[in-house]
């Protein structure tokens, strides 16, 4: 135990593992707050769909980058610094708007009646992940692709080579995320229990679904560097699944998300640390773990 703790203490004083720790826990705690809400209203699958469609802007980023670079071997500054800015952010400023541009087409798409939201999103997501791949083959600069594609859907690594400016722009993310929820937490609780007596009292329920959209791509996009884009709607799922199997009021469910959320990330982190596990698959399963734990208790509380 001693030897575990003195590892522990060793990998802490490197900066890279204390901005892995810091972002996961806030990303942990920004997915649970939405994940209640998402589950409630039966929109899961839109965060599954955004992953996807993210991983599919991070390939656009990643061969931009690549574009400019080469250009830049010219005579243009502007692009070789454009370049830099796209690698050190990680693609974020470039991956954000498309993410929210196709959660805005997802909603719009899910309530037009010659397409229903899951052929929506299953179009979408299906779509953006073969573009993406196929721009990843046809345009990387690394000689290991399928470590590179591993990496992204599955944050095998990513979330341990993260700089400082990453950690900035995600701080601020998660910042934007928890603050807006804070300031709309009644109207998100309206539309989310009964969306049609919110309209008829008068509330924008379309403009907050949209909100609720926007605020889940923002969460995708800063996540996907912990857990990777195929293991993100885990994270936002699984805590929320947990907090209703003991917890029946918004508020409370709520609260228990968080905590549990921030828990098995940080579990989970420590222990791909200890054990060198991958990230996003060893939060995944502390948060399946806990899932089975509560399930238990609640049937135990049911007898």
């Amino acid at each position: 135990m001693t030897e575990l703790m003195d590892k522990l203490a060793y990998y802490f004083t490197f900066p890279f593992v204390k901005y892995a720790f810091i972002v996961g826990l806030l990303i942990a705690l920004c997915s649970s707050l939405l994940g209640v809400t998402l589950v409630l209203k039966r929109f899961s699958y839109i965060g599954d769909g955004l992953s996807h469609v993210a991983f599919g802007a991070m390939s656009v980023s990643t061969v931009l980058s690549v574009t400019l670079k080469s250009a830049a071997k010219g005579e243009s500054a502007f692009s070789h610094k454009l370049a830099v800015f796209l690698e050190d952010t990680n693609g974020m400023p470039l991956i954000l708007p498309i993410t929210i541009i196709a959660a805005v087409l997802l909603l719009k798409t899910g309530a037009n009646k010659k397409i229903n939201g899951d052929a929506a999103i299953a179009m979408i997501s299906v779509g953006s992940l073969a573009v993406g791949y196929m721009l990843v083959n046809l345009f990387s600069a690394s000689a290991n692709i399928s470590g590179d594609v591993c990496s992204t859907l599955f944050g095998s690594t990513s979330i341990l080579t993260l700089r400082s400016g990453e950690v900035i722009l995600s701080i601020i993310m998660a910042a934007v995320v928890i603050a807006l929820f804070i300031l709309f937490y009644n109207k998100i609780f309206a539309v989310t229990f009964d969306e049609n007596f919110s309209k008829a009292t008068g509330v924008k329920a379309d403009a907050y679904n949209l909100l609720v959209a926007v605020i889940t791509s923002l969460i995708i996009v800063v996540a996907m560097n912990l857990v990777g884009s195929l293991l993100i709607s885990a994270l936002i799922i699984f805590p929320a699944l947990s907090a209703m199997r003991l917890f029946k009021s918004f508020k409370s469910v709520i609260v228990c998300s968080a905590v549990t959320s921030v828990l098995c990330a940080a579990l989970g982190i420590i222990a791909s640390i200890l054990f060198s596990t991958p990230v996003g698959s060893t939060i995944v399963c502390a948060d399946l773990a806990v899932f089975i734990v509560f399930s238990l208790i609640s049937a135990v509380k049911r007898r």
